[in-house]
């Protein structure tokens, strides 16, 4: 099983992640976008399987410091030139398990995918 944990290390729903993979022996590479990069490519990736919507984190600092014409005119394209300039506008954690994505921690919805 291929497992990979993607988002930014001091994020709090990241830790939670992490702590769940760990208490349950659940071995995971962690992919730091700030360290190990975001391509384009990946990003295309998430945003077809999950919808640029979904993917756009709209509850972060990141996010609300865009001015409101910014916000107004968001569509795929400005919103994934947005993510790739500042990956912490992804929403956060997106695991990759085996090709199959899921976007977010609860503690319940990790429990499924791993029982």
């Amino acid at each position: 099983m291929s497992i990979v944990l993607y988002g930014i290390p001091n994020c709090d729903t990241i830790k939670k992640a992490k702590k769940f993979l760990q208490q349950n022996d659940i071995e995971y590479t962690f992919h730091d976008y700030r360290k190990d990069g975001l391509t384009a490519q990946m990003l295309d990736a998430f945003i077809e399987k999950l919808g640029w919507e979904t993917v756009l984190n709209k509850r972060g600092t990141t996010y609300r410091a865009l001015s409101d014409e910014q916000k107004q005119n968001l569509n795929e394209t400005t919103a994934k030139q947005h993510m790739l300039d500042s990956p912490a506008m992804i929403k956060r954690p997106i695991l990759d398990v085996d090709s199959n994505l899921h976007i977010g921690f609860k503690a319940d919805q990790y429990q499924e995918i791993f029982k």
